[in-house]
């Protein structure tokens, strides 16, 4: 086997490895999640929705978060997004809710962004300010939709696993911890809407201006610099064994 051929399937094997090492891996960095990944019960929270574009040849344009219903959020305020349409709906719940800031009949039901778009290998960040969490549940769950130029739509919706594996589709979920470094008469920012608009059974809604603060790392930059590492020592094996047999063989 001459060198010139052993180079040749050297470079195969590592082609084939970095392809099935990145799309394993696409999975894992491709869902809609919600940064940061925690709030404190009780709290106002900003976060946001971030949505990566895992489609090659179509763009996202549009993302339709729904809320909770059985813990409806009295005070949801929506940041302005260059390019981007937001529109927020509310809706009478079911029944009720009481809520230490008095009996919530009307809440945010969803929130639907449209008119812009993230181009394939983008991402970007829908910001809302969430409040008052609730002190009861340990997690809420908003499912999203992604619609893409194509046409085509995917829900993120699938609730976790019951063995505790990933779904396919994760729902995109906030965790609700235990409060933590409050003042003693557990006062909220200072940025919090009047409690009089949920007493009043209507959340109190507003663009909110307000500084952007780094996103939380979603790992995706580890992740791949893992998958480079690995298809670099395998390629390195591979060469080295590729050689020792040319300089063993007669060239052909």
């Amino acid at each position: 086997m001459s060198l010139r051929t052993s180079a040749r399937r050297v470079a195969a094997v590592a082609a084939g490895v970095l392809a099935l090492t990145v799309g394993l891996a696409l999975p894992a960095f491709a869902h809609v999640t919600i940064q940061p990944g925690t709030a404190e019960k009780g709290s106002f929270s900003k976060v946001a929705f971030r949505v990566p574009n895992e489609r090659d040849d179509a763009s996202t344009t549009k993302l339709v978060v729904d809320f909770p219903l059985d813990h409806p959020l009295p005070f949801v305020s929506v940041r302005p997004l260059p390019g981007w349409k937001v529109e927020v709906t509310e809706g009478k719940l079911p029944k009720p809710v009481q809520s230490k800031y008095g009996e919530i009949t009307k809440a945010v039901t969803k929130i639907t962004w449209s008119g812009g778009k993230i181009e394939p290998h983008q991402f970007q960040e829908f910001e809302v300010s969430l409040g008052g969490l609730p002190e009861d549940t340990d997690q809420l769950m908003f499912p999203a939709t992604q619609t893409y130029s194509s046409g085509e739509v995917v829900k993120w919706a699938d609730e976790p696993k019951a063995d505790g594996s990933e779904a396919e589709r994760p729902v995109p979920t906030l965790k609700l911890v235990a409060p933590s470094g409050e003042d003693e008469h557990g006062a909220g920012p200072s940025h919090s809407a009047s409690p009089s608009a949920a007493a009043s059974g209507g959340p109190t809604l507003h663009a909110e201006n307000v500084a952007h603060s780094p996103a939380a790392s979603d790992g995706t930059a580890r992740l791949l610099a893992g998958a480079g590492l690995a298809v670099g020592v395998i390629g390195l094996v591979v060469a080295a064994l590729a050689l020792r047999r040319g300089r063993g063989t007669p060239a052909a």
